[in-house]
């Protein structure tokens, strides 16, 4: 039996240049877990591997892009596997020799390209890998081709963390033993927006230049299918042209291969100067104090940490009930939730929140209570440990 001085080595597996969605929810993970404990709980040793696409040999110490920076700030030892091209089996090689060198006691990879390398590296039949599902992208050929590959990687993990049950409906579908699945929701700490709120609204909005009286609707993420920002602009349309006298503007942070299409289609719809293609943004904080409401039109998600961070921030929210949105806020409880796919639908329940302050204040200090007492970080780490224990205690190698 494990007691509190019990150490676990995490090699954790990663693709990523930025710190955002997946990769920013691991290294707060990892600065939780490096807090003062628990009692019982067991210490995390994290180290990470990650890729980085160069034609060159990359010197040890040189460091590629955001993510690795910051990890390496946070003192976690980051090995950079140089890929010359997609599917080198160099990676695999590299993973091989992460592991020998690394000799975690537990293996965990992130999306579905690292669990691809990661079981055709065979190394996972010889240390417990739980494979870490964020969902589905199709953002082009090659991510789809991992997509459709994920099922005969997935098959092999010892365990496979989800973030949503609806995800893990959709693992069970594709072959996942039932027994293998384990849901963990993504949290963010009560404290994230404390200090934007040293500065009223009324400031961030002078700092964005924001007119006075001008109605907020935010969005953040991605711009891809699954985002669906398309049905967000077309609901901002139609209620700009049903309410000609509502001073409203939208704004979009974050980017993608869909803006393209999105900006085409507000020039379309003659939307284009009442919205905001604001770009990805290194903190979305003052954006969050700007707003009025935030809205999350996708189509699918998980455990969107735009929502968490809505929450955190005390915003209204207005979000399709898709994944695991319905399982962190509940309709004209926590926020409205509305069908995907329906811009009429959207339109109305962002008309609401604009018409109803009092609904709208009541719908955000919900959701600001829901967030900071059920997706801490502190419960958040405590669960995770408990899995990589229970793994451990296992003493599995192969399923």
């Amino acid at each position: 039996m494990m007691t509190q001085s019990d150490q676990i080595k995490l090699l954790a597996v990663v693709e990523a240049a930025t710190v955002t969605g997946p990769a920013r929810n691991l290294l707060d993970f990892f600065a939780s877990a490096d807090a003062p404990r628990e009692k019982g709980e067991p210490y995390l040793s994290p180290t990470l591997t990650t890729y980085h696409r160069s034609r060159i040999a990359l010197d040890p110490n040189e460091v590629p892009n955001e993510f690795v920076r910051r990890a390496r700030a946070q003192n976690i030892p980051v090995d950079v596997i140089a890929e010359r091209f997609p599917f080198d089996l160099r990676v695999v090689n590299g993973l091989r020799d992460a592991v020998l060198r690394r000799a975690p006691d537990i293996v965990e990879t992130h999306h579905v390209k690292s669990h691809f390398l990661f079981r055709l590296s065979g190394a996972w039949q010889r240390r417990p890998w739980i494979a870490f599902h964020h969902g589905y992208t199709s953002t082009d050929a090659k991510v789809r081709l991992y997509n459709h590959l994920d099922r005969w990687s997935l098959r092999a993990a010892h365990r496979v963390i989800t973030v949503s049950q609806a995800f893990a409906r959709d693992l069970k579908a594709i072959g996942v033993p039932e027994q293998r699945i384990l849901v963990l929701h993504n949290s963010i700490a009560p404290s994230w927006f404390d200090s934007v709120r040293a500065h009223d609204k009324k400031f961030w909005r002078e700092q964005l230049k924001i007119s006075d009286g001008e109605r907020v609707i935010l969005a953040v993420g991605r711009f891809s299918k699954e985002k669906a920002l398309a049905d967000l602009v077309t609901a901002f349309a139609q209620l700009s042209r049903a309410q000609p006298q509502l001073k409203a503007r939208l704004i979009l942070v974050g980017d993608g291969l869909e803006r393209g299409p999105v900006q085409q289609l507000a020039a379309e719809l003659g939307a284009t100067q009442h919205i905001l293609f604001a770009g990805q943004v290194s903190d979305p904080r003052p954006y969050y104090a700007a707003a009025d409401i935030l809205a999350m039109p996708s189509l699918s998600e998980g455990s969107p940490l735009a929502l968490l961070e809505a929450m955190a921030a005390g915003l209204p929210i207005v979000a399709t009930r898709v994944g695991g949105v319905p399982e962190i806020v509940r309709h004209e409880q926590d926020a409205l939730l509305v069908a995907p796919s329906q811009p009429d639908a959207l339109a109305q329940a962002i008309n609401l929140l604009l018409a109803d302050e009092n609904l709208a204040r009541r719908l955000g200090e919900a959701a600001q209570n829901t967030v900071s007492t059920r997706f801490t970080p502190d419960a958040h780490r405590t669960t995770r440990l408990e899995f990589y224990r229970e793994l451990l205690a296992e003493n599995v190698r192969t399923p």
